[in-house]
């Protein structure tokens, strides 16, 4: 039932046009439950062999297209980097509900990344123009 009341916001939404985007997200709802892990216990630096530091793991790329991310919910590791594309007509960002991460705008035909928190668990994100853009990104 409530991925009709959703869809039936998000056709609304295009029928009426950009001028109602703000107006959208009480429809929906509010955001989804942020949770994370616990921080796990990493070994003291003097039990540790020394370690250069290593490239950034791509994890991947999310679509924002019109008022959607495909996919919205996706996993990454700790640290990986995350490439955001849009391919809609207007701006969008990809923005932790918690700050751990966010995009700034990206327009229409460009891309941004973002980096994975360090920590595992579940994080929450939107877009920021467009509250009823949702997903999570779970960190493993």
């Amino acid at each position: 039932m409530r991925s009709r009341a959703r869809a039936a916001a998000l056709a609304l939404l295009l029928a009426a046009g950009p001028a109602l985007t703000g107006c959208v997200s009480a429809l929906v709802g509010p955001a989804p439950e942020e949770t994370s892990s616990p921080a796990v216990a990493s070994p003291s630096p003097a039990n540790s062999p020394a370690a250069s530091p290593s490239p950034p793991v791509v994890a991947g790329t999310v679509t924002a297209r019109d008022f959607s991310f495909e996919p919205a919910d996706f996993t990454a590791g700790p640290g990986a980097v995350v490439t955001v594309t849009n391919t809609g007509t207007t701006a969008h960002t990809l923005t932790a509900q918690d700050g751990t991460f966010d995009t700034g705008p990206v327009a229409p035909g460009a891309t941004a990344t973002v980096t994975a928190p360090g920590q595992p668990g579940a994080y929450a994100y939107l877009c920021s123009f467009h509250h009823f853009m949702r997903g999570i990104l779970t960190v493993s």
